[in-house]
């Protein structure tokens, strides 16, 4: 067996048996190798950016990685984007990127490039293997990375050593990185006391990462029920279960102003596997901090530490209440259904009415629909996804990775139509897969979201230049052209009554189904 062979088993042994891949010529041991593993699930994206975006979806719904199979260095550029956004959301993935030959890199060929200073800023846990017989220890020691972490592993595989034979001798094991760690008992008596020295209402529980699901999100729903902390979720979530039944967070809002108000009463700001709240961008005169400069700000859990133990030892110390854990705060009364003319927010209401039960929805409508969160509070239980890096163009893809790691629930992709075009090419893996996503184009015709930003930066009125960046109109796109160019049926609606008739539709049947909403 050659280094691609063990390569093969390696994943397969530690349970990785999905790779998305868009492969090229360094690769072809590899892929003769995947070839003789039908055990091994391989998906192809015609774009980097889908595979990569489809291995973060995958992840977060998973909550184990798969592996990417990259191009050398112009592949991992090409997949960078979203590799971004999964190290944002700590996504296990096992990111493989083949290279030339180790021999062969003095030559200067033509797609000869530094992967290492390509893949550093994106990954957790980096590694060249260095021959065959570095392979199996150095997958064994990827997969422990990916999964413990949780985040991204490199790996970087020169051609030789997948067509190599290993020795007998083989290489050392890596060293494996230590288990994941509960908090000290000092830190959670530290956390307990701000706690009650701030008393009900000003403190703010932060969850992101595991926080925000199972186990974890129970527990910090019985602390705000019986101790009056608040539960905030980040403005972009990795993955939140919600619905009815299950405690409610509050999301930072998106604009600097409403985030500064909404965390305005916050003295004492407890961390669980979340990052401190700052300004997604710098503003003229508006601070970076979201938390006014006296609030106390204490890291409870961090990512890839028991989150579920942390969050149970500061229940225990504050003391156990009584309550469910159930909070209705966040959930906004059902208005009625709306007709006529197409609007986002009459999309947001007849969506939030039809949501199947155990929907995952993948949240990448930007501007659009933002009333969408608001009223799914209290509706059937359903988990919910979003772009966390803000390098736009994951929704297509996180859908597609989604509806392979829960083929049996019903993926909804809500999907602005300008970062929509980054990844398009998604719609084919989805049609080939037959996977079940519906996907909602918000189609604005517009970078709305950047027609925003300028509004905020003071300029109000737009020259024939701006309005050119910022449109995408003349030619105006069309959707259901390019998602049936793509093999996935697709529809167009422009009033209330044919979105939903067209919704119906969608949710009934399975397989892929594109509605373009023109608002």
């Amino acid at each position: 067996m050659n280094g691609a062979d063990h390569l093969c088993d390696g994943l397969l042994a530690q349970g990785v048996d999905i790779c998305f891949a868009n492969p090229g010529t360094s690769e072809m041991h590899f892929v003769a190798a995947l070839d003789r593993r039908p055990a091994m699930r391989c998906i192809l994206g015609l774009s980097e950016g889908v595979v990569t975006g489809a291995a973060d979806g995958y992840g977060r719904m998973a909550e184990r990685p798969a592996a990417t199979l990259l191009h050398t260095g112009p592949g991992l550029a090409n997949g960078l984007a979203n590799l971004h956004n999964a190290r944002r959301a700590r996504t296990p993935i096992v990111n493989i990127v083949g290279d030339h030959a180790a021999y062969h890199l003095p030559f200067d060929a033509l797609l000869t490039s530094d992967i290492e200073s390509f893949a550093k800023p994106v990954s957790h846990w980096l590694h060249r293997i260095t021959g065959p017989g570095d392979v199996t220890p150095s997958v064994e020691a990827a997969v422990q990375a990916a999964s413990s972490l949780p985040g991204i592993a490199t790996l970087i595989l020169p051609a030789d050593a997948a067509w190599g034979e290993p020795s007998s001798q083989g290489a050392a094991p890596h060293k494996r990185l230590p288990c994941k760690a509960a908090p000290a008992e000092g830190l959670v008596k530290q956390v307990a006391a701000a706690i009650r020295a701030a008393g009900a209402g000003r403190v703010g529980l932060l969850l992101g990462g595991a926080a925000t699901r199972g186990s974890a999100l129970a527990v910090a729903g019985r602390l705000a029920e019986s101790h009056g902390v608040k539960l905030l979720g980040e403005v972009f979530v990795n993955r939140a279960e919600r619905g009815h039944g299950r405690p409610q967070l509050a999301r930072i809002p998106y604009p600097v102003d409403a985030a500064l108000a909404a965390l305005q009463d916050i003295d004492v700001l407890v961390l669980v596997a979340a990052a401190p709240p700052v300004a997604f961008f710098a503003y003229p005169n508006k601070p970076s901090r979201l938390v006014r400069p006296d609030c106390s700000t204490l890291t409870l859990a961090e990512p890839g530490q028991e989150i579920a133990a942390a969050l149970l030892a500061l229940e225990d110390e504050l003391g156990r209440g009584s309550g469910q854990g159930v909070s209705k705060a966040h959930a906004e009364p059902a208005p009625a259904p709306p007709s006529g003319v197409l609007t986002e927010d009459a999309i947001a209401v007849l969506l939030a009415a039809r949501l199947p039960d155990q929907a995952i929805v993948c949240d990448e409508a930007l501007t659009s629909a933002r009333r969408f969160f608001a009223l799914t509070a209290e509706v059937a239980p359903h988990d919910y996804l979003m772009n966390t890096g803000g390098a736009i163009g994951i929704g297509i893809p996180l859908a597609t990775g989604a509806a392979v790691a829960c083929p049996n629930r019903k993926v909804i992709a809500l999907q602005a139509d300008g970062s929509g075009l980054y990844t398009v090419q998604g719609l084919w893996t989805q049609a080939r897969e037959n996977l079940d996503v519906v996907t909602i184009i918000l189609a604005n015709n517009a970078y709305a979201i950047l027609q925003g930003e300028m509004h905020a930066v003071g300029v109000h009125q737009f020259g024939r230049n701006a309005a050119r960046m910022l449109t995408l109109d003349a030619p105006r796109l069309d959707w259901v052209s390019l998602a049936s160019g793509f093999g996935v049926e697709a529809a167009r609606a422009t009033t209330c009554e044919r979105f939903l008739d067209l919704l119906d539709r969608a949710l009934r049947q399975r397989g892929p189904f594109l509605i373009e909403a023109v608002i």
